[in-house]
């Protein structure tokens, strides 16, 4: 198991959105003795970006010519490559690979709405992506191989951006305040805003567990394509007391707070605000590994399912979350599951833990309203089992 060598709360209070940090054996498995152990080989990470589903990038940059190119990938493609100056990454691994999903458990006492994904990067000699700022948290932890890294101050408006490759969004040269070689079990922690540019000193593989708050843009756009989705507001507006102008393009102050009112009375119902929320947050932005079932189940094969003793598990990346005002109302993957009153613990079971437990699922059999949702989650794909 993944562990942490430093208190995660402590980490927070003196670190977390304030400044960027080295942290030199942070992370390790099962002890610190044995130190950090990759999860899965260069060559199975490869492997991930031969898959259509997967979101996975090549880039290089032999002779300062950088290229990026978006996967699937062949294997022809590995055939042809150089020993040097070339970086392969696959974002959101922790969809796709239990092992790879393993090295996120430490991180877990962070808000699991704002946790993006995990990216992984192979990268041989002089290979990476160029120096760039981020709008994300990432802990950077490194596993095989070293990697030099270098991070600069705040972006206050003083880096230019640079166009090396239209894909690449890089900027010009930095001043550094952190220049360190990274080796296994090292985390690097950078805010949002703080320029980085990593390369690799030999052949070696980096874990980026990052995590991404929304932007206002996205919460207003999101919320306007909600209120059109659920059909909110559809009324016009009505103002019986309207009175003439003489003149005819002046928008009066009074019909200007009438509509301003009519926009805030939209903003500010807490229960609207809360359901827009939940379904927002709950959706991954990276593809999910969801396979829904070749036969469909029924309430009677969870029952068998449970007699014999066996958990269900939850698939990887799958954001299921609830309020803490309102744990009634699951939000799963976007989705929306009215819970039965009493059933409030099977909350925090399906959105905390990644797997429902045997001993936790026989205590739910005589409540038929938790066996028919747990089957509404396995006929979707959410929920499976081994």
């Amino acid at each position: 198991m993944y562990q942490l060598s430093f208190s995660l709360s402590e980490f927070m209070a003196e670190f977390w959105q304030k400044k960027p940090t080295i942290i030199k054996g942070g992370l390790f498995f099962d002890t610190p003795q044995q130190g950090f152990v990759d999860p899965l080989s260069p060559d199975e990470l490869a492997g991930l970006s031969m898959e259509e589903e997967i979101d996975s990038r090549f880039i290089s940059n032999l002779n300062d010519d950088w290229k990026a190119e978006h996967g699937p990938f062949s294997e022809d493609k590995f055939a042809e490559l150089g020993e040097t100056n070339w970086s392969l990454i696959v974002q959101a691994a922790n969809h796709w690979h239990p092992q790879a999903a393993d090295l996120v458990t430490p991180f877990k006492e962070m808000p699991g709405w704002l946790f993006d994904d995990l990216m992984i990067s192979f990268a041989v000699p002089n290979g990476g992506v160029g120096p760039h700022i981020d709008q994300y948290d990432v802990f950077i932890c490194q596993g095989m191989g070293k990697r030099h890294w270098r991070v600069g101050a705040k972006d206050e408006g003083q880096y230019d951006e640079v166009c090396r490759n239209s894909a690449l969004r890089q900027i010009d040269r930095f001043d550094a305040i952190i220049d360190e070689v990274l080796e296994p079990g090292d985390v690097l922690y950078i805010p949002p805003g703080f320029p980085h540019d990593g390369y690799a000193l030999e052949a070696s593989m980096s874990y980026s567990v990052g995590f991404r708050s929304p932007k206002e843009q996205e919460l207003l756009s999101n919320f306007a394509d909600y209120v059109l989705a659920h059909d909110i507001g559809d009324v016009h507006l009505h103002n019986p007391e309207q009175k003439t102008q003489s003149a005819n393009g002046m928008i009066q102050r009074n019909d200007a707070n009438i509509l301003s009112d009519m926009l805030k009375k939209a903003t500010q119902d807490p229960a609207l605000i809360d359901h827009f929320l939940g379904c927002m947050l709950s959706q991954s932005r990276h593809q999910l590994n969801v396979v829904a079932p070749e036969e469909e189940w029924t309430m009677d094969d969870v029952m068998q399912h449970i007699q014999l003793g066996e958990g269900i598990y939850k698939v990887s990346g799958l954001r299921a979350l609830y309020l803490e005002t309102d744990q009634n109302t699951l939000f799963i993957n976007g989705e929306v599951f009215p819970l039965e009153a009493g059933l409030e613990p099977l909350a925090s079971v399906l959105c905390d833990d990644d797997e429902i437990e045997p001993q936790t699922l026989a205590s739910l059999t005589s409540i038929p309203a938790a066996i028919q949702l747990l089957t509404e989650l396995l006929n979707k794909g959410y929920w499976f089992t081994e």
